[in-house]
């Protein structure tokens, strides 16, 4: 039996400031051209501070394609890049953005026409001909960053093979913008993304505490400054008052989900049309998801970088991320956040559009099972294209697996 839960009281303070920032962001990159500023359209794990060093604003065609689906537009936009011959099995993301090129549509009027494209591959391979699609299109040029998959480690080649190109990345911005990337300057924004990183990375933390001030869908919210505005003061200060915000809910018992007796991690990308409903469906259950593999990926790799050494230590950092390793270093992090967040069962999104994110989720789901015993539920989906959702299935399959966690939590205190 579950129960409906009023979240009225439960609500961050922190988001409307959030979405004031994202307003300003926005506002500044559509009206770059007036101002006289260059617009950087770039991967979500591309390495963004050289462009904000160069006062370049980088905007993020898959931030914009989590608003296209949280506006529920992103069945009309993939149907418009489907009818211009584009394939329904591609990323619901290309699809959203290539057609929201054409129609001048999306949530804020389509984004701002960039003056250059950074592709980074170290989140897949889609980008790659993603990108280029839009180079071509756009008229504008584009540079590719390479980063080896670290299947075992990451290897002396490998690093002399990135910090060749991040030498590259500086070159291209050098000769597009006509201008010399200033050092001290550079240092300074990496000095500012280390920091935010790391604030990013004790605010997820806090949902360690019991009951959590905070659940992952909140977290996909929050997410949005640390990778469009990362290595700026913007960034730092809020997820500084975010931070406060929680050890304070924390100290006054304040919990996301009242009552919260089940705690779950999420793994892959949100569902991010149906994020209510399923915020909603879990809390009337009094789980929580208190973590995610997906939000934590932008905080992953900050044990590489060296504030001190910026730009030589980037070249780890941005290859040693969460999607680029071997699937038995992906289940090992998993296996970390199971014990470090005390969860109870983990819930993984068989995301349709993210190949590199799903195809090692069995893999990982009975290593999981195998070393923890706790229960895992797969859920098919897709993270924009409602096309891909079933709701009565999703309703079935969530109800029994809270079923098999109630049970199994009473066979063990009994």
């Amino acid at each position: 039996m579950t129960r409906t839960i009023d979240r009225e009281n439960t609500k961050i303070a922190a988001a409307k400031k959030m979405r004031d920032i994202m307003t300003t962001y926005y506002l500044d990159a559509l009206s770059a051209f007036q101002n006289n500023r260059q617009v950087a359209w770039i991967t979500s794990g591309g390495p963004v501070e050289p462009l904000v060093a160069m006062d370049i604003i980088p905007v993020y065609p898959e931030n914009h394609g989590a608003m296209i689906g949280s506006a529920k537009m992103g069945e009309e936009l993939c149907s418009k890049a489907e009818e211009m011959g584009y394939c329904a099995d591609l990323c619901a993301y290309a699809r959203a953005d290539i057609g929201c090129s054409v129609a001048k549509g999306g949530p804020i009027g389509g984004l701002p026409k960039p003056d250059m494209l950074i592709c980074c591959n170290n989140i897949c391979g889609t980008v790659l001909k993603w990108y280029e699609v839009q180079a071509r299109y756009y008229g504008v040029p584009l540079f590719i960053l390479d980063t080896p998959v670290c299947h075992t480690g990451f290897f002396p080649e490998t690093a002399a093979y990135v910090k060749a190109q991040i030498t590259e990345y500086i070159g291209f911005l050098e000769t597009v913008t006509k201008r010399k990337l200033d050092m001290d300057r550079l240092n300074q924004v990496g000095h500012l993304s280390f920091e935010g990183q790391k604030l990013w990375q004790q605010v997820l933390r806090t949902t360690a505490h019991k009951p959590s001030p905070m659940s992952a869908f909140d977290a996909f919210f929050f997410l949005a400054l640390i990778v469009t505005l990362r290595g700026t003061t913007t960034a730092v200060d809020f997820y500084r008052e975010l931070l406060a915000e929680m050890n304070d809910r924390i100290a006054k018992g304040i919990s996301v989900v009242p009552d919260e007796q089940y705690r779950l991690l999420w793994d892959n990308l949100p569902v991010w049309h149906r994020l209510k409903w399923l915020s909603k469906k879990f809390s009337d259950h009094k789980a929580c998801l208190v973590a995610d593999t997906y939000t934590s990926a932008w905080c992953g790799a900050i044990q590489y970088i060296d504030p001190d050494n910026f730009l030589d230590s980037i070249a780890q950092a941005y290859t040693r991320i969460y999607l680029n390793i071997g699937i038995d270093q992906m289940a090992d992090q998993v296996l970390d956040m199971i014990r470090f967040y005390d969860v109870n069962g983990l819930v993984m999104h068989s995301n349709r559009s993210c190949k590199p994110y799903s195809f090692g989720q069995m893999d990982i789901m009975h290593i999981v099972h195998k070393k923890t015993g706790i229960p895992v539920l797969m859920l098919e989906a897709d993270m924009v294209d409602p096309r891909s959702f079933s709701e009565s299935q999703m309703d079935t399959r969530i109800d029994a697996f809270m079923e098999i966690i109630l049970q199994r939590g009473t066979t063990l205190k009994g």
